[in-house]
């Protein structure tokens, strides 16, 4: 019995079998060796050796032996299984047997049984008898319309290939291999935009199945930065290195390659923040690579008095710094060429031209010599400083000290040359270049045929051009023809841009670019008819371009600068019908109005007659969240009043009152000068009387244009009023594109300089007028606005819940707040919803 409690006993090993010593005399007799005893003895013994290690090995192989808590254990689970397998069997026959569920209590009703299994039903689906093929009908209907359940699919994981193949209840997702888990947490990473303090982005990191080590955090940080996730990346970093797990483990090689990839996107300000991140931990302390990597990025986004600072750091050594446990650890750099070669790179974008003697001091300083790239830069930073005598001398130091000379410092060269009016020279130096053996890149030649097509040898500009062909392009030879006929243009060399045009269509199909070139071109130079027949072209290949089935479409579509042009055209021939129908096909085709380039277009066609643009202008940039500039504000004011809407007018003016910029008096007498023509006298007295019965906002624009509205009305009722404002005044106002504001578009280059001195004298003579009516014909108007003002002033010291917005109004324009305290456009449109 008590062998039977214990288990059965442990038996020791049997003995090794015994070598055949028969077997062993035939193989000695066989080889010629005769069996003596002591061979037959060793032979016997080493036989026994071999046998003994044989069953050691096998021995190794086996389990350790079972302890009596295990053997116990085994007992236990094996009786288990027995009970259990019992009672299924019981339940499925009792169940079969169709008598229903058994009364575990035959004392307790069947009422209270039935009571207790509805209150302990549960509702969750337990997923016994899940379809694999409904699932992946389900999936696919979600991965087609994922947007629309984004929802869902955010706390969701992603079903993969043979995790449903068992049809059982049981399945766990399919593990992957660290690549493979690197990989996917970079995709679903780049599908979100998550922030690091997000919970969906902490699971997301935690349920990767990572252990964040050095080669994998620089894994993470490589392929969100290939993918221009640099916010992920900043994120994953932050994650990691402020866990409790990851504190102490902060690697400088991941903070530099995250510094590489901040510098890929541009991004200067969270690269020094970065930098100085790590200048205060001992352990990620920068080493000369996280200075270069610095040092380039700051270079290239001319951040030239950062860059100094970054220097100055380099040389010394940190006041206070955390985790130093060496007292003799020394951090100090000595800047190398690297870094005074993004100097010079920040140089070039801010033109600090002085610099470029202060890096050559410190290279002979700090015992340097200047390459390739540090003369070239030096000579970019002095082409656009203008110092072409200092370009020269570079380029020739340059072949002295015999670096060699690359193609692109030959570019800089001819663009001095070009800015010089030196064609032939620029001609010259290319050549050179070509005899040197240096192997030229296409922006050379490209730059080379600008500068003839600018000075109107457009022949020799196509002979250069055709080189292009024996070199690797790095831009479609409809953009080089597109350079061409923009510096034609440049040059004034119109005839030329047409013919650069017609030789382009012999070798390439145009591009929406050239024909955007060849619209301004024809535009500038009053060629409507022209214009119009390829604006009409490029609509027909939209329209086909619909029609046809999609991958077929290889013709350019009209994009918004193809709109821009056309409209600037219009406007310069007076085609006022045709330039609605382009605003219309541009608001049809979803592109926003430039308030830059479009403004005084649209003031002028309000005044030809086309105002309701002006008023889809306008509600159009307040639904986009902008504020509409000053002079549609004016203009809409003006068209207001001609229609005696004087209650659009009040609301407009109380809307203007809420814009972040204020309109003078003197800005109100030119806006209703310049409007004269379809504005009496009677529609502004009776216009002045609808103010008197109206409240307008106390701000100073509503003050300043009740005042223009009191001197005008107050000048013209001494004198004839149809002198100024009668129906029968046919003054002619061609000059009045030109609006005296600061949203007028100089640059479109749509108004001549006669047209503008014009504009400007007529508006001249109008304020001179009332400028010399001001003391005589307005003093009752400015007796009777300081009675008002007395009457103010008593009536709120009788009252102290007054408002005086006298106080607030400021003497002149440049007291005007232009702060944020300003209402956002948002809250214009409401307001101008509601007045409307």
């Amino acid at each position: 019995m008590e062998a039977a409690a214990t288990g059965p006993l442990s038996l020791p090993n049997p003995p090794p079998p015994q070598p055949n010593l028969e077997k062993i005399k035939h193989k000695l007799l066989k080889f010629g060796v005769e069996p003596t005893p002591r061979i037959l003895h060793n032979l016997r013994k080493k036989e026994l050796q071999k046998s003994n290690r044989r069953i050691s090995k096998q021995n190794a192989k086996l389990p350790p032996p079972l302890s009596d808590a295990q053997k116990q254990a085994i007992l236990e689970e094996s009786h288990f299984q027995t009970i259990k397998s019992e009672f299924k069997k019981f339940s499925k026959s009792v169940g079969n047997g169709g008598n229903g569920k058994l009364v575990g209590v035959p004392w307790e009703r069947l009422e209270r049984l039935q009571l207790r299994e509805l209150a302990s039903e549960t509702m969750e689906y337990d997923g016994e008898k899940l379809n694999s093929h409904h699932l992946r009908e389900l999936s696919d209907i979600i991965e087609s319309e994922r947007d629309k359940f984004s929802w869902l699919l955010d706390n969701d994981i992603e079903v993969e290939e043979g995790w449903f193949e068992d049809e059982g209840r049981r399945w766990a997702p399919k593990k992957h291999s660290e690549i493979e888990a690197t990989k996917l947490l970079i995709d679903r990473l780049s599908a979100t935009e998550l922030s690091v303090k997000d919970w969906k982005f902490t699971r997301m990191m935690r349920y990767s199945g990572l252990q964040f080590t050095e080669v994998q955090m620089l894994k993470l940080v490589e392929g969100l930065g290939y993918k221009g996730q640099w916010r992920h990346a900043l994120s994953v970093v932050e994650w990691v290195y402020s866990s409790k797990e990851q504190r102490h483990c902060k690697s400088r090689f991941v903070y530099t390659k995250l510094l590489s990839v901040l510098g890929r996107r541009s991004r200067s300000r969270e690269a020094l923040q970065i930098f100085n991140l790590m200048r205060g931990d001992a352990h990620i302390y920068p080493d000369m690579a996280a200075y270069h990597s610095l040092a380039v990025t700051l270079g290239q986004a001319g951040f030239l008095k950062e860059l100094l600072n970054v220097i100055e750091l380099m040389k010394e050594k940190p006041k206070k710094i955390r985790n130093m446990r060496r007292k003799n650890w020394n951090p100090e750099l000595q800047p190398d060429i690297v870094v005074f070669n993004a100097v010079l790179n920040a140089c070039v974008q801010t033109c600090q031209w002085k610099g470029v003697s202060w890096v050559f001091q410190q290279l002979r300083k700090n015992s340097l010599r200047p390459n390739g790239a540090s003369y070239g830069l030096a000579m970019e930073v002095m082409l656009k400083s203008g110092k072409y005598d200092v370009v020269h001398e570079l380029f020739q130091k340059m072949k002295r000290s015999g670096e060699a000379v690359k193609a692109l410092t030959y570019k800089v060269l001819v663009r001095a040359y070009w800015e010089e009016g030196k064609v032939n020279d620029a001609v010259q130096a290319v050549r050179d270049m070509e005899r040197r053996g240096v192997i030229g890149v296409t922006s050379v030649y490209y730059e080379l045929a600008r500068c003839l097509c600018f000075y109107g040898r457009w022949q020799d500009a196509i002979l250069e051009i055709e080189k292009l062909k024996a070199l690797r392009r790095t831009r479609p030879l409809a953009v080089t023809y597109t350079g061409m006929i923009i510096s034609s243009m440049d040059g004034g060399h119109f005839h030329n841009c047409v013919n650069i045009f017609e030789h382009s269509k012999t070798l390439t199909a145009p591009d929406i670019g050239l024909i955007n070139a060849m619209l301004k071109v024809y535009g500038r130079n009053d060629m409507f008819l022209k214009s119009k027949e390829l604006f009409e072209d490029i609509l027909r290949n939209d329209l086909g371009s619909e029609i046809r089935e999609h991958g077929h479409n290889h013709g350019p579509r009209a994009d918004a600068f193809t709109f821009s042009c056309m409209l600037e055209a219009s406007a310069r021939a007076q085609q006022w019908e045709y330039f609605e129908y382009v605003y219309k096909e541009m608001a049809l085709s979803g592109h926003q109005v430039d308030q830059r380039k479009h403004s005084a277009l649209l003031v002028e066609a309000s005044r030809a007659g086309k105002w309701h643009l002006l008023e889809h202008a306008f509600d159009s940039i307040l639904e986009a969240g902008e504020v509409p500039p000053l002079s549609f504000f004016t203009e809409m004011v003006c068209e207001a009043t001609i229609q005696h809407d004087h209650e659009r007018v009040v609301s407009m003016v109380n809307a203007m009152a809420h814009a972040p910029f204020q309109v003078s008096l003197q800005e109100w007498i030119n806006s209703f000068e310049r409007n004269r023509d379809g504005t009496n006298w009677a529609s502004l007295k009776e216009l002045e009387k609808k103010l008197v019965s109206h409240d307008l906002v106390k701000e100073a624009t509503a003050l300043n244009f009740s005042r223009a509205l009191q001197i005008i009305c107050g000048s013209c009722e001494d004198e004839n009023p149809e002198a100024h404002f009668g129906n029968s005044c046919n003054s002619n106002i061609d000059g009045n594109l030109n609006i005296k504001d600061k949203d007028s578009d100089e640059e479109s280059g749509l108004l001549d300089n006669s047209d503008v001195d014009s504009g400007k004298t007529h508006s001249a003579g109008f304020a001179e007028h009332y400028d010399c009516n001001l003391e005589s014909k307005s003093s009752r108007v400015c007796s009777d606005v300081k009675f008002e003002r007395m009457e103010d002033e008593e009536r709120e010291c009788e009252d102290d819940e007054e408002f005086n917005f006298e106080l607030i109004i400021p003497n002149n324009d440049d007291d005007w707040p232009h702060g944020s305290d300003a209402p956002s456009a948002h809250q214009i449109l409401e307001t101008w919803r509601r007045n409307k």
